[in-house]
């Protein structure tokens, strides 16, 4: 069976990174949430560590469908759309760090949106100069040069958490009152360093695209897809002893097991969806992947504004963000800590599919 439309699984493993984003960031309270949703402390792999890698290798996927087409002379037209979509993006996420109280002392710089500009502005303009032989090399070169740059310029314990060379740039570059805390001391899982093997993760997709969208036979694809992802997972699992899975650190190790993850996840879909025809129940994650990154920007937005802007005196007479008051008042009577917390996150995907349900049936589609 030969293929030469786009895969619909495509679309459909893009919503369900997006679903699984709102899920993992939205839980009823920070105190009660099962492991499979948290992320590793340090070294280690959990479901949750998936979610981001998996949103960048479906970013490299599509800037291949975006440029296989285009000729050199096109070049420096696409590298300004490219760095114009940078730059939007990056200050979006520099605005969502802001929000809602406008602290330039203490704002952080880094966090999701502003890697998802740099991989993709990045990764981008390297797919749209270099040929598929040369992306190899060049995926190849950053994971490893990334590999030594921790391991050489810092021989003590150079992927502890403390004295990594990623947390010692960003302190030095941008100080501790500009860098994320949520560790317990400054370091961004999202820093300036960490970005360079996140782009790496961007150009595994992208050579994914490659063969994905050649004219070929869809079970051939699967069967790469297969032989690929698991070449990768075990790439990553052996890499590991010497480069451990880290995803705050982007460790190489974590690039290429997630990456491997990701493809054979895509193998699975693209076999249950475009050969089996297994398909009604992945049309809301179609909602989802059509208005992604504006969804994701829309979900922390909303969030912040209920944890800070939204205040509800409780039965008590005590004053609590709007967030956390649906979630003692509604989800903790129904369902207890534990499980209220996950029916408030389930509650919040379902809120938000409605809106990208509104906007795929009124065909608007927000482009970022």
């Amino acid at each position: 069976m030969i293929v030469k439309e786009r895969l619909k699984a495509l679309d459909v493993l893009r919503g369900i990174t997006i679903a699984a984003m709102i899920l993992v960031n939205t839980p009823g309270s920070w105190s009660y949430v099962y492991w499979p949703l948290l992320h590793a402390k340090w070294h280690g792999f959990t479901p949750t560590d998936a979610v981001f890698p998996f949103f960048l290798f479906i970013v490299g996927v599509s800037i291949h469908f975006a440029f296989k087409n285009f000729k050199p002379k096109e070049n420096p037209k696409a590298l300004k759309k490219i760095i114009k979509r940078t730059f939007i993006i990056f200050a979006i996420g520099l605005f969502l760090n802001l929000y809602p109280k406008f602290n330039f002392e203490t704002v952080r710089y880094f966090g999701v949106l502003q890697r998802i500009a740099l991989a993709y502005g990045i990764g981008a303009s390297i797919c749209l100069l270099f040929n598929k032989r040369s992306l190899i090399y060049v995926t190849a070169s950053i994971l490893i040069i990334y590999w030594g740059l921790l391991y050489f310029l810092v021989p003590e314990n150079p992927f502890e958490p403390q004295t990594n060379l990623v947390g010692k740039i960003d302190l030095y570059l941008f100080g501790s009152n500009h860098i994320w805390k949520g560790l317990g001391f400054p370091f961004d899982p999202e820093g300036l360093l960490s970005t360079l093997p996140s782009i790496a993760t961007v150009l595994i997709g992208s050579l994914t695209g490659g063969f994905l969208s050649k004219p070929t036979d869809i079970t051939l694809k699967i069967k790469r897809l297969l032989i690929y992802g698991f070449s990768l997972v075990v790439l990553g699992y052996v890499w590991s002893f010497v480069f451990p899975i880290n995803k705050s650190l982007w460790s190489s190790s974590f690039v290429c097991f997630s990456a491997g993850f990701a493809m054979l996840l895509l193998a699975f879909l693209i076999w249950l969806i475009d050969v089996k025809k297994y398909n009604s129940w992945s049309q809301p994650f179609i909602h989802f992947g059509t208005n992604s990154l504006f969804i994701f920007v829309f979900s922390g937005l909303y969030i912040k504004t209920m944890i800070y802007l939204v205040k509800i005196t409780n039965a008590q007479g005590e004053t609590t963000s709007g967030l956390n008051y649906i979630y003692q008042n509604i989800f903790v009577p129904i369902a207890g800590n534990m499980n209220g917390s996950l029916l408030f996150a389930i509650a919040h995907i379902l809120f938000f599919w409605c809106l990208v349900y509104i906007l795929f049936r009124k065909k608007i589609f927000i482009k970022i």
